[in-house]
């Protein structure tokens, strides 16, 4: 059998040789954040799925992020990679005899070539050279029984800064991820005006990117109706409802380990109000792409979401007798859109390292805290949602004077709207991945 990232290899020489380029990067990084904290060599495990407790079966396994970051080699249990100062990498694949499952088996790469890549049949590191003060990361049950400082907490941020400044392999592979995924989105897009179901979508997106759910960066959220409304809605009705009126399908690709992250919402035949209201997210979403730039505060960029959407809320009649600042003083914006504006993207879909600092006390779920530089890739991320349990006290309370409650119930069988997009930070303001390849 061939290996699941196979689909995935390398046919284009220029990205070959930014992954040699990335690795050498990534050495040099890694030995930065060892020597400031006194490791003389460090071991990142692959993990490996646990199984389900009193069953035999294990969960899907995708991989531990720093083993990823250097290798993309996902879905890869049980292997091992050392790292020390001024030395190549050590790769140790494991490959067991086994008639139970397929053996996995790696296309030749130009990036092998930077690592000493061996085969083992064991699952854990086999002649492990003496190699001084050592650290070991990864899922404290599988790293259990080896040598070592396990996750010490003080290295473990160092390592995470690595990834913030993404190299250009990595953009390479975010931006094919976001190609493939519009594929999904524009088919998901089209079954949904045909009539199909949560599920005939799912499987759609699926045909389309050539990538099973389970290997996807996240569970894809596609909701129909009301389910647009559940910010992370997980199920897939298999029975069409027998009106469509919306669609919101956020859903991304894997490619070589890096995710794509992309949301879309499309209204429904005669749903002429949520068009609209479609339209005006869309264009509040594509300024705020707009302003991401060095130097931009990213909590300043989602108090600005919300100022831009309590103005769509004015324009739309959704909040009538408040200007922009009161309806976000008041908490009226908070209640159309309760989550943050977006997050870091890399190998994790919400990438390690955005909360240096916690985050504003009126927005407890911005995931990203940090001001912008080069080479950070950010999704940017607006919606407005007609969500029960957060308008009901605003429609019950003092301030329900300003909301339009006859139009709110009647877009609340909508579910909501949500428009992502997937941006790397320039040294000159931004670009847009996502839109450049056609979304």
């Amino acid at each position: 059998m061939s290996d699941p990232q196979l689909p995935n290899s390398l046919t284009n020489p220029q990205l070959g040789r930014l992954q040699v380029d990335h690795l050498q990067i990534l050495q040099q990084r890694y030995e930065q954040a060892m020597a400031a904290h006194g490791y003389d060599a460090l071991l990142i495990s692959s993990g490996a799925a646990p199984l389900r407790y009193g069953d035999d079966q294990a969960w899907h396994f995708q991989g531990y992020g720093p083993f990823l970051h250097w290798t993309g080699l996902v879905g890869r249990e049980h292997c091992w990679l050392l790292v020390r100062p001024g030395q190549r990498p050590v790769l140790w694949l494991y490959q067991p005899v086994d008639f139970w499952h397929a053996t996995l088996t790696l296309a030749d790469e130009p990036w092998h070539g930077s690592v000493d890549m061996r085969t083992v049949d064991q699952q854990l590191p086999a002649d492990l050279p003496g190699s001084g003060r050592q650290a070991v990361i990864g899922d404290p049950a599988v790293i259990a029984a080896v040598a070592g400082d396990h996750n010490p907490q003080a290295l473990l941020p160092a390592l995470e800064e690595t990834r913030v400044h993404k190299t250009p392999y990595e953009i390479a592979c975010l931006t094919q991820a976001s190609r493939v995924a519009l594929q999904g989105h524009n088919a998901a897009r089209d079954v949904f005006l045909a009539g199909g179901s949560e599920f005939d979508i799912s499987l759609a997106y699926q045909q389309a990117t050539g990538q099973r759910e389970a290997d996807a960066p996240y569970h894809s959220i596609i909701g129909l109706n009301a389910h647009a409304g559940t910010l992370h809605y997980q199920y897939y009705d298999t029975v069409a409802p027998a009106r469509h009126r919306s669609l919101l399908i956020d859903a991304g690709v894997r490619y070589r380990g890096y995710g794509s992250d992309i949301t879309r919402t499309t209204a429904g035949p005669g749903e002429g109000r949520f068009a609209a209201l479609i339209h005006g997210l869309d264009h509040l979403q594509q300024r705020l792409c707009g302003m991401v730039a060095p130097g931009v505060s990213y909590p300043d960029l989602h108090h600005r979401a919300h100022l831009g959407l309590a103005a769509l809320l004015g324009a739309a009649g959704l909040v009538r007798g408040l200007d922009e600042d009161a309806m976000v003083a008041q908490g009226i914006t908070r209640a159309f859109f309760p989550h943050g504006v977006g997050h870091f993207l890399g190998v994790q879909v919400h990438d390690v390292a955005g909360k240096p600092a916690p985050p504003p006390a009126d927005a407890p779920f911005l995931r990203l805290t940090r001001t912008l530089e080069p080479g950070m890739v950010v999704t940017i991320e607006p919606g407005l949602y007609f969500i029960p349990s957060l308008l009901e006290p605003l429609l019950t309370g003092p301030l329900a004077k300003h909301l339009n409650a006859g139009l709110i119930r009647e877009l609340q069988g909508c579910g909501g709207i949500r428009i992502e997009d997937n941006v790397v930070v320039t040294a000159a303001g931004g670009r847009n991945l996502t839109r450049e390849a056609g979304g």
